[in-house]
C-alpha cells in the first residue's frame, strides 16, 4: 500500500501512509488508540475504499479491491472477533475458508455430482489438517457457541489458513488470550514465515516485538517510524506516542518493550 489517504466525513483517518509487505515477512502495524490502524487493515482487506494511494499485489495495482476477490487473489484474513457461523460445526466453519481450493462448480453441488462428492471429501481432509494443526481437531464436531473464546479464536485462525495463502491478514489474534496462549501463538506466526507472508495488527507489544521482521507505527493517521524492532523501540516519537512526553529515550524504549500492551489499541 503506497501513500495510503482515508477521510470519513470530512474528517481524516490516514494520511499519506505507505506500507510494504516482503515475501516471507511477519509485519507488524502498531499504534495507540484512534492511530489508524483498523481503518489501515480494513483498506487491505478492501472493506474500506482509500481516497488516495494505490494498493498493489504481485506487482499489479488493485482497483476497487473486495473483501469478495482476497481468496482468489490468495490472501485471507481474520477478524478482531472471530466471526464464525454459529449454526455451523467447527469443522463446517473451517472448510468454508478452504473454498478457494474447490474444483467443482455450484451446479454439481446442488445436482450431487461426483465431482462435488470428491471435492467435499478433499475440503474435509484439508480442514481436519488445519485444525490438527492449531491442535483444535478434537472440537471437530462442535458448534462455536458452546467453546471458550481462545478456542474459538483458533478455529477462527484454522479457517484463514486452511486456504493455504500467500498473505495472511491477522486483527489482533491475541486478544483473550492468556500468557501461555499468546507465547504459543507467536511460535506459531513465526513458523507460518516459511510458508507466507504475515500482517500482524496487534496491541500487545512483547508478541509484536518477538514475532515481526518489520514495523509500521500510526500515530493520529500519521505513519511516524517504520523499520525493524529494534529500530522502532529506540525511536523517540514512537516512545512518545505511546507514554506521553519522551524524557529518556532508552528508559520509555525498555518500558515500551516490557508493556503487553493491555491499555493499547
Amino acid at each position: 500500500m503506497s501513500g495510503i489517504s482515508v477521510a470519513f466525513g470530512g474528517v481524516s483517518a490516514l494520511s499519506d501512509v505507505s506500507l510494504t509487505v516482503e515475501p516471507g515477512q511477519v509485519h507488524g502495524l502498531i499504534g495507540p488508540n484512534g492511530a489508524g490502524k483498523t481503518t489501515l487493515f480494513n483498506v487491505a482487506c478492501g472493506l474500506v475504499r482509500p481516497s488516495a494511494g494505490r494498493i498493489t499485489w504481485r506487482g499489479r495495482e488493485l482497483r476497487r479491491l473486495r473483501p469478495s476477490q482476497l481468496s482468489k487473489l490468495g490472501i485471507s484474513r481474520t477478524l478482531q472477533g472471530v466471526g464464525l457461523f454459529a449454526g455451523l460445526t467447527v469443522l463446517e466453519n473451517v472448510m468454508v475458508g478452504a473454498h478457494r481450493h474447490a474444483k467443482a462448480g455450484f451446479v454439481s453441488a446442488l445436482l450431487a455430482l461426483p465431482t462435488a462428492d470428491k471435492d467435499d471429501r478433499l475440503l474435509r481432509e484439508r480442514a481436519h489438517a488445519a485444525l490438527a494443526e492449531l491442535d483444535a481437531e478434537g472440537y471437530a464436531d462442535r458448534y462455536p457457541g458452546s467453546l471458550p473464546y481462545p478456542v474459538q479464536k483458533r478455529v477462527a485462525l484454522a479457517r484463514a489458513l486452511v486456504a493455504d495463502p500467500d498473505l495472511l491478514l491477522l486483527d489482533e489474534p491475541a486478544s483473550g488470550l492468556s500468557e501461555d496462549e499468546m507465547h504459543e501463538l507467536g511460535e506459531l506466526i513465526r513458523s507460518l514465515s516459511a510458508r507466507m507472508s504475515v500482517l500482524l495488527v496487534e496491541h500487545h507489544m512483547d508478541l509484536v516485538m518477538r514475532v515481526c521482521d518489520r514495523i509500521t507505527v500510526l500515530d493520529s493517521g500519521e505513519q511516524i517510524a517504520a523499520g525493524t524492532p529494534a529500530e522502532v523501540q529506540a525511536d523517540p516519537l514512537v516512545t512518545e506516542a505511546y507514554l506521553g512526553d519522551a524524557v529518556d529515550v532508552e528508559a520509555d524504549a525498555a518500558e515500551l518493550a516490557r508493556t503487553d500492551g493491555g491499555t493499547h489499541a
